[in-house]
């Protein structure tokens, strides 16, 4: 007894002279819940804190105790880890992440991964077989094709990726000033790549011409998408609860709202705006004498064609004419082309804007594309605010079903499928396409666990960018090529024995 005793009058006199221990006690007293976090000086004894009574606090509890674990001075860290939590692939080890996908030892969303990298797959598969089967190159004009869900499927990610990136912020401004400051290195590196002249294989040569420098192009568009959709999900979110759909649309009703707005501009402008007759010159240099000029006649409201559709015309307006893309996808249409659905010779009876240029990424078109992106963005809140498997996959089946099903009807109905105009349709049919392959990607990663062949499709994911620039802008032709011993015709090609002799 006299031991015990001055145990507890030692442990009295410690709480006098300890305000917080004594603050704590008192919480304790009034039927606070008690958290156990572990003492920096003292892994063994962790130290008692008092929290009070909320039920978010359970993750608090569960990360505490997790990074207790984990900590290296932890004496329970010399456990051996569980296969249940890491999975072995080629000797590279994946971690479940607690929203229940698995992450790399990056902490990489692997499911993003490899659908980015089947994403860049598919652009190079389309970009080297295209010519050789049309059939799966770039729809001339209205319809789809395989090539033509590559761009949708890269807008879709991004959005994606913010959801991941922002859900957990530090500072909103800084925050904004990072988007900005990617926005503009995509933009810059657009110009760059698209905005100069790479002359083809041929004849590689590259020089930017500031009078006809294209403005608008694949990065140009990803980044004027990044920007919008990073803006709003930094910005524009609730900070209500998320235990089912309908409070996940609540949460981020302002988002939706703001994709509903710029839907509506879309299709307001493309139906309502007048276009009226217009002109060009062939070749664009106004300096050569041998100029023709050529006269579209249009004067209507609404039209879907190639030579009369708002699109161009807000490009032409806007953008000029001569900052446009020269060779317009619709010269490989059977109006323009006696080799269709491949570039060829004009027929004689071609019509008269079959030489015009025309933007494939224009600035009306990019609306739609922003759209893309906040879908995107939507299937991300899913991955953060819910947990279990089944619940994601429900989630995502549903919209995407819903897409597809609305892209069709509105086909059906006269709102064709259409790449280069981005029309609503064909925005539907590839978001909701690339909400039904990023779910089968996610079940086979990370519910069924099949991971064994990953390892390329990662690696392409993670330097999608790299390979685009390498594969879409000719720099790969440009290094086996462009570089010589002597004469041109000694190139890196011809000294490993690939192609013939020149």
């Amino acid at each position: 007894m006299g031991s015990y005793q001055l145990i507890r009058e030692k442990n009295d006199a410690r709480l006098r002279w300890d305000p917080q221990q004594q603050q704590q006690q008192q919480q304790q007293q009034q039927g606070d819940v008690v958290q156990v976090q572990p003492e920096g000086k003292n892994l063994l004894y962790p130290r008692i804190e008092v929290i009070t009574s909320d039920v978010t606090k359970d993750n608090d509890l569960e990360l505490s105790f997790q990074k207790f674990v984990s900590s290296p001075k932890s004496p329970l860290s010399t456990l051996p880890k569980s296969s249940a939590d890491h999975i072995g692939n080629g000797g590279q080890h994946f971690r479940r992440s607690k929203s229940g996908g698995s992450t790399a030892g990056d902490g990489r969303l692997l499911s993003l991964d490899i659908f980015r990298g089947i994403t860049v797959a598919l652009m190079i598969f389309v970009e080297y077989a295209g010519g050789i089967y049309p059939a799966i190159n770039h729809s001339p004009w209205d319809g789809i094709t395989l090539a033509d869900f590559v761009m949708p499927f890269f807008l879709f990610i991004v959005g994606v990726s913010l959801a991941l990136a922002y859900k957990n912020m530090s500072c909103r401004v800084s925050a904004t000033g990072k988007a900005v400051h990617r926005a503009l290195k995509l933009l810059i590196l657009g110009l760059f790549l698209q905005g100069g002249y790479f002359h083809g294989i041929k004849n590689l040569t590259y020089g930017v011409d500031i009078e006809r420098i294209r403005w608008m192009g694949i990065l140009q568009r990803i980044a004027i998408a990044f920007l919008l959709a990073a803006m709003c999900e930094i910005w524009l979110k609730g900070d209500n609860k998320v235990n089912s759909g309908q409070s996940l649309l609540k949460r981020y009703h302002q988002q939706w709202a703001m994709a509903i707005m710029v839907t509506a501009l879309y299709l307001s402008l493309f139906y309502g705006l007048y276009v009226p007759d217009w002109e060009y010159q062939v070749p664009m240099d106004s300096s050569s004498s041998e100029a023709k000029i050529f006269t579209v006649k249009c004067g209507v409201r609404g039209d879907s064609g190639p030579a009369c559709n708002a699109v161009g015309m807000i490009d032409r307006k806007i953008l000029g004419i001569q900052h446009l893309y020269t060779r317009a996808i619709y010269g490989r249409s059977k109006e323009c082309s006696v080799n269709s659905p491949n570039y060829g010779p004009l027929p004689l009876d071609a019509p008269s804007w079959c030489q015009a240029p025309f933007d494939p990424e224009g600035l009306l078109s990019s609306l739609m594309a922003i759209v893309t992106c906040f879908i995107g963005l939507h299937y991300g809140h899913i991955i953060v605010h819910f947990k279990d498997h089944k619940i994601r996959i429900q989630q995502w089946l549903v919209p995407s079903s819903c897409l597809v099903l609305l892209g069709v009807t509105c086909d059906y109905f006269g709102m064709h499928l259409n790449k280069v105009l981005y029309s609503f349709s064909y925005m539907c049919v590839t978001a909701g396409a690339a909400g039904f392959l990023f779910t089968a990607v996610y079940m086979m990663v990370d519910v069924w666990g099949y991971r064994h062949w990953t390892t390329v499709l990662k690696w392409m994911g993670t330097n999608a960018l790299l390979i685009y620039v390498l594969v879409s802008c000719n720099i790969l032709p440009v290094i086996l090529q462009g570089f010589y011993w002597r004469r041109p015709e000694n190139d890196i090609l011809t000294m490993i024995g690939v192609g013939p002799k020149k």
